[in-house]
């Protein structure tokens, strides 16, 4: 399953104070990030590559944004200053990293990976150091997010033969199905915290 569409606008990510909202759009012809007013106003591009530029996450205290991108042939994790400036390339590996989410200590990005055969759950340093396997499933395993105290990890897996939603301790103990409907269930998000 993937959540992914070549075509409107998606992976809409509130920004920490929830005055300001990142989506993807392909309104330029290719998939590229915007930020916006939550009023719909300032609509800013991002970021300008042929290639896809995707699935955008703000650092906790608003001043970066995470996203994925395949402008190096394989899908990488990047990061941007909340401007588009100072674009860092943070994965380099021969495998496909995607889905990036940051901690909410900002110390650790989440982030699938197919390093090992298979799509599985990562964690790794803010400058791309410190790359730690949460998940080894057979089953691909995608979208993670963190709990608003970053103790879990809450993601996508076909681990029960079908895509449901599971959770799992950040230190990759302790996974626990959400989900277990016969439809596919995807995408999860956390709420933020009272």
């Amino acid at each position: 399953t993937d959540t992914t569409s070549d075509d409107g606008v998606y992976g809409i990510a509130w920004s920490p104070d929830g005055s300001r909202l990142a989506f993807v759009s392909n309104r330029g012809g290719d998939n590229e990030i915007y930020v916006m007013n939550v009023d719909g106003s300032g609509v800013t591009q991002l970021t300008a590559d042929p290639a896809n530029d995707r699935f955008p996450s703000w650092s906790p205290d608003g001043s970066r944004l995470l996203f994925e991108s395949n402008r190096n042939g394989d899908f990488e994790i990047y990061v941007m200053d909340a401007d588009g400036s100072n674009v860092v390339n943070l994965t380099d590996d021969l495998a496909s990293d995607r889905f990036p989410s940051w901690s909410p200590d900002g110390a650790r990005i989440a982030f699938a990976s197919d390093r090992a055969g298979n799509s599985d759950i990562y964690t790794m340093g803010t400058d791309g150091s410190g790359v730690s396997a949460v998940t080894a499933d057979a089953a691909d395993e995608r979208t993670p997010t963190w709990s608003p105290d970053g103790a879990w990890i809450v993601f996508e897996s076909a681990r029960g033969g079908n895509t449901d939603i599971y959770a799992v301790r950040a230190e990759g103990t302790g996974v626990v199905a959400l989900t277990t409907d016969a439809d596919l269930d995807w995408a999860p998000a956390w709420s933020p915290t009272p």
